[in-house]
């Protein structure tokens, strides 16, 4: 029986090589024809043709040549960088930053904005991703995909923000008056969720496919990783661990998505947040305007903050420990002013009380993204989608 031939197979083949020329290019730097074809394991034929099809559609350019032995130099090719923009932003009840990176990933242009004097979400979205561009020196028409990272929850099955906490104006229907305004594809993500992409892309759990993010800040947040990919549940409440019953307080009842964070008094956020960090450090004598400030002067104290630095991650171990039980991660990253603040000291805390307390005992660190988390989530995010539709349509 002859053998079926598939079509579009040549075609299929020539993305395929494409895209791992590009992928190549981005991770090795500047490569010659000759160098692409070895790693592609090409002919030098073929790896020309390639190089000649990307360099057409501006995708990849000369940038210098590479002395050989006899005959001409070498030309050296790398990815055009304005080839396609993305732009991150990160939405706060104070301020609101935004970054503008190249299909290399660098960022290029950023702006930072106070929201505390506006209500309309749109106009306050629009001004920094046009400032972020701008300030990049790229036009909007380059910019292919705009993250927004927001606190609160994000249906997966709609991508619409169904509740975000402290953000009263962010509502259904945002996000198509956001595509709308900017005539580009707009996407919402969990903040937290988005600090977890950024941690397994340039942070701590680099090369890890099971990990979970515990944040904690003025708020307490989780994010879960599993098998590579980021579980969200079923209505974008998967992580929503302030909620979680924890030992020796009262059980949190009628805790609905609209009731006000103040009402969770007997759920994580009420023995692990913000306030409870500050009242955790005024018992031991150590006082600051953010919990972050008094983690730092308990560290700070050294033996003489010890004290506080127990106490604070044996509340901390109980959320650690419940998620820990269910999902067996290898690796617990802890993120947050407060986790920060408490550095390698509250992590090692952290992982002896959990080991304590449940037959799991995963690694406990601090995060390594030390700036902008959920702004460097959502740029990895955009970058990943479009690389995506950049790359893989050269053969278009």
């Amino acid at each position: 029986m002859a053998a079926t031939r598939l079509p579009g197979t040549p075609r299929l083949l020539r993305a395929l090589n494409d895209r791992a020329a590009l992928e190549l290019l981005l991770a090795r730097g500047p490569l010659t024809r000759a160098q692409l074809g070895e790693l592609t394991g090409l002919s030098k034929v073929t790896a020309s043709q390639l190089v000649e099809r990307l360099e057409e559609r501006g995708l990849v350019r000369r940038v210098g040549e590479q002395a050989g032995g006899r005959g001409p130099n070498a030309q050296l090719y790398a990815v055009t960088p304005g080839s396609a923009h993305v732009i991150g932003v990160d939405v706060g009840p104070e301020r609101v930053v935004a970054a503008c990176a190249d299909i290399t990933g660098t960022i290029i242009g950023q702006v930072e904005q106070s929201t505390r004097d506006t209500d309309d979400p749109v106009g306050v979205v629009h001004r920094v991703v046009v400032q972020a561009a701008t300030e990049a020196g790229a036009e909007m028409s380059s910019v292919r995909r705009v993250v927004l990272g927001t606190p609160g929850l994000v249906d997966p099955s709609t991508g619409e923000i169904s509740f975000a906490w402290d953000l009263p104006r962010w509502h259904r229907g945002l996000l198509d008056d956001l595509r709308r305004d900017l005539s580009t594809p707009v996407v919402f993500g969990n903040d937290v969720n988005l600090a977890a992409i950024a941690e397994s892309s340039i942070g701590a759990a680099v090369g890890v496919t099971d990990f979970v993010l515990i944040w904690i800040g003025r708020g307490v947040g989780l994010a879960s990783v599993i098998d590579g990919r980021l579980h969200q549940g079923s209505t974008g409440a998967a992580g929503e661990i302030g909620y979680l019953p924890v030992a020796g307080a009262e059980v949190p009842r009628n805790s609905g998505k609209r009731a006000a964070k103040g009402s969770m008094r007997g759920a994580f956020q009420s023995v692990a947040g913000g306030e409870a960090v500050k009242a955790i450090g005024k018992k031991y004598g150590f006082r600051g305007n953010e919990a972050a400030d008094v983690v730092h002067a308990a560290v700070a104290a050294g033996e003489a903050g010890e004290a506080a630095l127990d106490e604070l991650a044996g509340q901390l171990a109980l959320g650690v420990a419940a998620t820990c039980v269910v999902l067996d991660p290898p690796l617990v990253v802890l993120a947050g002013e407060v986790s920060q603040a408490g550095g390698p000291s509250l992590a090692e805390r952290v992982e002896r009380e959990v080991a304590a307390i449940t037959l799991v005992s995963p690694k406990v660190v601090i995060t390594e993204v030390a700036s902008e988390p959920v702004l460097h989530g959502a740029l990895h995010t955009a970058l990943d989608a479009v690389r995506d539709e950049v790359f893989g349509s050269t053969t278009a």
